[in-house]
């Protein structure tokens, strides 16, 4: 007789799902309260941050406490279970840190290339990737590139992620969205009730519960910033879910999968590194000039702001997930994604900006109360 867990795989993830979300929920005031005594607040300013208030930046402890509580529990059959909390929870510490005391840049990238490092130490490694052919997945061997392209591929997950972090609400549902597709498609390739993409099932939901626990607090206008903590938590803990499926098993999730669904993140920072580049300033210096600043410049709300982020990413998800053979329910997801992104632009070009700046010269606006700055208007949400 096939058990209820087999025939409805999904399931696996709905208990650490929900002890994910509900720990980030109770953890949230008391990350609030910690980030208020120990002055890791983002104050407003006349530059990238225009939110009306100070407001706590240590969101990220909550969310690996939901994550942590969640594994703990029910990730028995996690492949390098306790290895994924601790580089998971050393992230979270050291950037927690950098959240109080705004590391230099230098410092923060020696601390998301160490937590690659450990990650390989600790046994999480890319050993071989497999890509979906016409017949069967063709593998690659990585060799003695296994070490440093995990750990190039867990930085690039992390300032990814990080750079996305500027608008309320966006990393948090971004992530959550590409949880999602990496738990549909490790779904579609369970051939067992223990193997290797019954932990992925597992992690995944784990990393959706505290981002959707988190986004309580977090949608416009948010009432915590998840900070440096909790963008880099979530870049480790999306890389240790990507690299668990690709290099354990042959035919495990494609590293095709989760590039696609981060491809508007992914390609983001790429495009930040090339504007910061050509401008010939420092490529991780912080700048306004991301998409979500792109988009508040023409109109959208950061609500609206960050549904199209959503939006972008579902499609781009359900793209991915056709390599995984879902077929019937993603082509209706990705018209209907396709449609609302669609309705959101049509109705925001129909009615007069209503953010608090006019244009005064080319490649300018004038902000009320502000000096001019770039066209690419700064947002009311976290610091980059």
């Amino acid at each position: 007789m096939i058990s209820a867990a087999t025939a409805s795989p999904w399931l696996n993830a709905l208990p650490p799902f929900l002890i994910a979300s509900a720990v980030c929920i109770a953890a949230v005031p008391g990350s609030m309260w910690l980030a208020r005594r120990t002055g890791a607040m983002a104050q407003p300013d006349a530059d990238r941050h225009l939110h009306p208030r100070p407001t706590p930046r240590l969101g990220g402890i909550a969310m690996f406490a939901g994550f942590a509580v969640a594994i703990a529990v029910f990730g028995s059959v996690i492949t390098n279970r306790w290895q994924v909390v601790g580089v998971t929870g050393a992230i979270t510490i050291a950037m927690s840190i950098d959240d109080i005391l705004d590391l230099h840049w230098l410092s923060k990238l020696a601390i998301e290339v160490g937590v690659g490092v450990l990650a390989v130490v600790l046994g999480i490694t890319i050993t071989n990737i497999a890509i979906p052919g016409a017949h069967a997945a063709s593998v690659w061997e990585l060799g003695l590139l296994a070490a440093p392209v995990t750990v190039v591929w867990l930085v690039g997950m992390q300032v990814s992620v990080n750079l996305l972090d500027g608008a309320d609400g966006v990393a948090a549902g971004v992530v959550a969205i590409v949880a999602g597709v990496c738990l549909l498609a490790a779904i579609n390739r369970i051939e067992g009730p223990n193997d290797v993409q019954s932990g992925v099932v597992i992690l995944s939901g784990a990393v959706l519960g505290c981002c959707l626990g988190f986004l309580i607090f977090n949608l416009p206008p948010a009432r915590v910033f998840m900070g440096d903590s909790g963008s880099h938590f979530l870049g480790v803990a999306l890389g240790a879910i990507t690299i668990l499926g690709v290099a354990k098993v042959v035919v495990g999730l494609s590293i095709l999968v989760p590039l696609i669904a981060l491809g508007l993140p992914i390609g983001d920072t790429a495009f930040a590194i090339v504007r910061r580049t050509l401008a010939g300033r420092n490529p991780a210096a912080p700048d306004a000039g991301h998409l979500h600043h792109r988009l508040r410049a023409v109109g959208l709300n950061p609500l609206e702001t960050a549904v199209t982020f959503y939006l972008v990413t579902g499609i781009l998800g359900c793209l991915a997930l056709t390599i995984y053979g879902h077929r019937r329910i993603i082509d209706l997801a990705l018209g209907l994604l396709i449609v609302a992104l669609i309705v959101l632009i049509w109705r925001n070009r129909r009615r007069v900006p209503s953010l608090p700046f006019v244009a005064i010269e080319e490649g300018e606006v004038q902000v009320d109360g502000r000096r001019a700055l770039p066209s690419h208007i700064h947002h009311r949400g976290e610091a980059d």
